[in-house]
């Protein structure tokens, strides 16, 4: 029995599409909305409240970072775009963004101040605010966050609000007030209120009360309340204002101009139906304006900008001022802010400004989420990005943001790793504090993650064998650095060449360690050698014999295998009993957990046997035989058995594992093999 698929026709035309669009497209009386009011008060949130439960409503965790308790909030992975502007790394300076708008949406001054974003190029400002516009959008179209707005319908003609504003500025302030003291009774965050009606609805009101007498359930019967749902697009509740050429700057932009072509028909120009209430702060009422490069703007919108932020007002041409009740949010970059701290005639703003600096990212792992999001198998096709690629790429770009240690003995790249969360000996998270507190700048200067995908990119169109390797993009960012405008210096550009210098050490630390793990990967005999390794370690803790597996007889500790073991990792002969113990002391705990130590438990001792093994079987392969143009039969067939590993087990493509393998080859033909 076969069963009958929806066809397109079905799928746009469901019921239940039907009736979602019939809720967003509600249309009602104003006792209707007050009806819906009093069965959910949180449809009349100012726009700060609606924002902070809009992030709210996606939920956080918490985690804990060098003794810091950290919240991530997910509404930041973007998943309304299933990841496309998902931010990475930030989560304190998102800390900050939220508990600003926690304070605001309490009513506790906050939200009297313009919220400023503020770091270098790249660093995310804008995907912030987008995140935050694609937020709002979406959240206006759901059940939980529905708000509501007005038309007049008079003599038989429809006036929207032109700044779809609450219908609860209706109702006159005196009994306002009464009101809402009641729909507030048990509310944890009370509905506030304020403002009045804007000039075009502030005219049909008064029209009307004349015509009725002063009678306000009259009145009120021209009132059509309506479903709210904010668009970009569309410009209803989200404005973004971008600075043009300083002699062309207009304020009219942000609040609205005269329509010339309606004084004929209305006869003069302060009456608001020939006014177009269409600026910025306009449009944005009730949910949010972005002021892009907001320190860039002429002096004359400074002021609206103070006004709309500190008196939730702003003043249109020929007109009262007006109540708002929006976001603004504004983000710049370095050079703008110093300008801004510098000019004194600046001062209310800057006392009117909340800001948040958002560099860039400091932890390896999180710089690698940004450049994967775009260059991964499903985006990329017809060629592989071989193993650490990104990794590599990832990995300068940090370096180049951070500020060398001032008080310790320590390299910037052992500075990266503890910053992610490796172990480096003889440090602890007290020390990544103290980094974190002496480099009070570090993240707001380096290398534009937008540098580096330009540059994995140009690795991508220029590959010819299917296949892009780090040292395809290591080139590519060493050659970029000639002619990169944001470099100010010789010493600096120096300076990142010997970072790109720096990466290249370490990516062939890490191809060693993968080779060597492909040569070894015989599961059984690493298995062997750590129990023979931890028998002999048990007997010399406890001051026993070991009995020998082969010849039964009871016989010393096996120094000479402990130690060839744990040279590989650097244990001295001074330090081998406080390895020794530490190993036995692990075994014990995990016993009363009731878990089992097996090699794997112990990072460390892994790669100690991994490097063992490898050792005692590199003589065997005879890797350094790549480099030369004659191989035997046999030796192939091994060297094939370890790309096959390499490809299987580490994601390496043939193209890749070829050329990984030769470059190991011709790093060990140098006798470099530690």
């Amino acid at each position: 029995m076969s069963t009958k698929q929806p066809n397109l026709m079905d799928l746009l035309f469901a019921p239940e599409r039907a009736e979602v669009f019939r809720e967003f497209y509600w249309h009602g009386t104003f006792p209707d909305y007050l009806k819906i009011l009093e069965e959910n008060p949180k449809v009349a949130r100012t726009a700060f409240q609606r924002m902070y439960d809009m992030i709210l409503s996606y939920g956080a965790r918490s985690y804990t970072e060098n003794r810091e308790e950290i919240v991530h909030y997910n509404f930041f992975d973007d998943p309304i775009g299933n990841g496309r502007d998902a931010v990475f790394g930030l989560d304190r300076p998102l800390m900050e963004l939220v508990q600003f708008l926690k304070a605001a949406a309490r009513g506790y001054g906050a939200e009297r101040r313009v919220l400023l974003l503020h770091g270098p190029v790249g660093s995310s400002k804008s995907t912030i605010v987008r995140l935050l516009k694609k937020g709002l959008e979406g959240y206006s179209r759901s059940d939980e966050a529905a708000m509501y707005t007005f038309a007049w319908v008079v003599d038989g003609e429809t006036f929207a609000c032109p700044m779809h504003e609450e219908p609860l500025h209706l109702i006159p302030p005196s009994v306002r007030v009464d009101y809402l003291a009641k729909l507030n009774q048990g509310l944890e965050a009370p509905i506030i209120c304020d403002g009045d009606l804007c000039p075009a609805c502030r005219y049909y009101y008064k029209d009307l009360m004349d015509r009725y007498g002063g009678d306000w359930a009259k009145m009120l019967d021209h009132v059509q309340v309506r479903r709210l749902l904010l668009s970009e697009k569309d410009r209803t509740g989200i404005g973004t204002f971008q600075p043009k050429d300083e002699k062309n700057q207009d304020s009219t932009e942000l609040t609205g101009d005269i329509n010339y072509r309606k004084i004929a028909e209305y006869g003069s120009e302060s009456d608001p139906r020939a006014f177009n209430f269409d600026g910025e702060f306009n449009v944005a009422n009730r949910g949010l304006v972005e002021f892009i490069e907001v320190l860039k703007l002429d002096v004359a919108f400074l002021y609206d900008l103070l006004g709309a932020s500190q008196e939730h007002k702003i003043k249109p041409k020929k007109f009262a001022q007006t109540d708002i009740d929006e976001v603004i949010i504004g983000h710049t970059n370095e050079p703008e802010y110093r300008k801004l701290q510098s000019n004194e005639y600046m001062e209310a703003l800057r006392d009117r400004t909340v800001k948040i600096d958002v560099p860039y990212v400091t932890r390896l792992a999180d710089e690698i989420c940004i450049y994967e999001k775009d260059y991964n198998p499903a985006r990329v096709q017809g060629c592989h990005i071989a193993p650490h690629v990104i990794e590599v790429a990832a990995m300068w770009a940090v370096l180049t943001r951070l500020e060398e240690p001032k008080k310790h003995n320590l390299t910037l790249l052992q500075k990266l790793k503890l910053y992610s969360g490796q172990s480096v000996e003889g440090f602890t998270e007290d020390h990544i504090k103290e980094l974190r507190a002496e480099a009070k700048r570090e993240g707001l200067e380096g290398i534009s993650p937008r540098y580096v995908q330009d540059k994995i990119s140009n690795a991508l169109v220029n590959q010819r064998e299917g296949c892009v390797n780090p040292f395809m993009v290591l080139n590519e960012l060493e050659d970029g650095l000639t002619h990169h405008s944001l470099i100010t210096s010789e010493e600096q550009r120096a300076a990142y060449r010997s970072l790109l210098g720096v990466v290249k050490e370490e990516y062939a630390d890490i191809v060693k360690g993968e080779v060597q793990r492909a040569i070894s990967a015989d599961e059984d005999a690493i298995k062997s050698l750590f129990s023979n390794y931890v028998d002999n370690v048990k007997a010399y803790i406890r001051r026993e014999r070991v009995k020998n597996r082969y010849t039964g007889q009871d016989e010393p500790p096996n120094e000479k295998l402990m130690r060839s073991i744990e040279e590989r990792i650097g244990i001295t002969e001074s330090r081998k009993e406080d390895f020794r113990r530490e190993i036995m002391n692990y075994i014990a705990a995990l016993a009363i957990e009731g878990r089992q130590f097996d090699y794997r438990s112990d990072a460390r001792l892994q790669k100690a046997l991994e490097l063992k093994l490898f050792e005692d079987k590199k003589d065997s392969i005879k890797l350094t035989t790549l480099i030369t143009s004659v191989v035997d039969q046999e030796t192939q067939a091994k060297i094939d058995a370890v790309k096959t590993r390499m490809i299987r087990d580490y994601g390496y493509c043939n193209v890749c594992a070829t050329d990984t393998l030769n470059y190991v080859a011709s790093i060990f033909a140098r006798g470099d093999a530690r």
